[in-house]
């Protein structure tokens, strides 16, 4: 069941979002050659909980996969496109690109956001990776209004990814959120425009294109992360959004 947000649930899902958006603007600072991905869960868990929130996706298991989570920090580096757990032996080092996917509780509700981003000297075609994902994020902010429907989020998405010559991952999907980690709708990264669900008002979603190169199909490792069939790198951007009669409100912003 689709849910909509009284004003007041926004107003604290809008302060909740800004704080974990300082949490991982405070986590990318951190990023570069010879850091351990356990290190970055380590520090994401204390700045959740120094800014008032609780780590949302520590031990969560949602109804797709077969054990729960067991860190607050989703650290996924070059083919491991989402759910990478983090792992003292995972290193990052120069030319690798890496996505961190974060959730937190706050007084009750959720958000959820992620970036990628370049480690030390980086291939320029991953440089474009990353660019174009984030830009794909943007764009599908911009038809996520009211009156409009989840086709058209999605096609603003692989319409333009595709036109850049990159692969969208149909298999990995946004969400609704707010009450939950995970909320109806599913949120798709591709469509038709004029169709599917209409958006109202209130409602909550948490937009995330993934991006590849070639081969947009996936695998599961056996730890629950996903990664490229080809093992080639992928590109993950999210935000909590806020749909209004006008533009999209981001909740997960400084």
């Amino acid at each position: 069941m689709v849910t909509i947000k009284k004003p007041q649930e926004i107003k604290i899902i809008k302060e909740g979002g800004r704080r974990l958006a300082r949490v991982l603007d405070e986590l990318s600072l951190e990023l570069k050659p010879g850091v351990s991905a356990d290190r970055l869960d380590t520090l994401a868990q204390s700045l959740i909980l120094n800014y008032g929130g609780r780590p949302s996706f520590l031990h969560y298991k949602p109804d797709f996969a077969s054990q729960s989570f067991p860190a607050g920090l989703c650290v996924s580096p070059n083919e491991i496109i989402v759910h990478g757990v983090p792992k003292k032996e995972m290193i990052l080092k120069s030319g690798d690109i890496v996505s961190l996917d974060i959730g937190m509780e706050y007084k009750n509700f959720y958000t959820d956001m992620s970036a990628s981003w370049p480690i030390g000297e980086v291939k320029p075609e991953l440089l474009k990776l990353i660019k174009v994902t984030k830009t794909a994020l943007a764009r599908a902010i911009l038809v996520a209004r009211a009156g409009n429907r989840l086709g058209d989020i999605g096609y603003a998405i692989q319409s333009y990814v595709n036109s850049q010559g990159f692969m969208v991952i149909k298999d990995l999907i946004g969400h609704g959120v707010g009450y939950g980690v995970h909320e109806d709708p599913d949120v798709l990264n591709y469509g038709r425009p004029n169709t599917g669900l209409k958006l109202e008002p209130g409602m909550v979603l948490a937009i995330e294109p993934m991006v590849t190169f070639l081969n947009p199909n996936i695998k599961q490792k056996s730890d629950g992360s996903f990664v490229t069939i080809d093992n080639l790198a992928a590109a993950h951007f999210e935000h909590t959004i806020i749909i209004t009669k006008g533009a999209a409100q981001i909740a997960t912003k400084i």
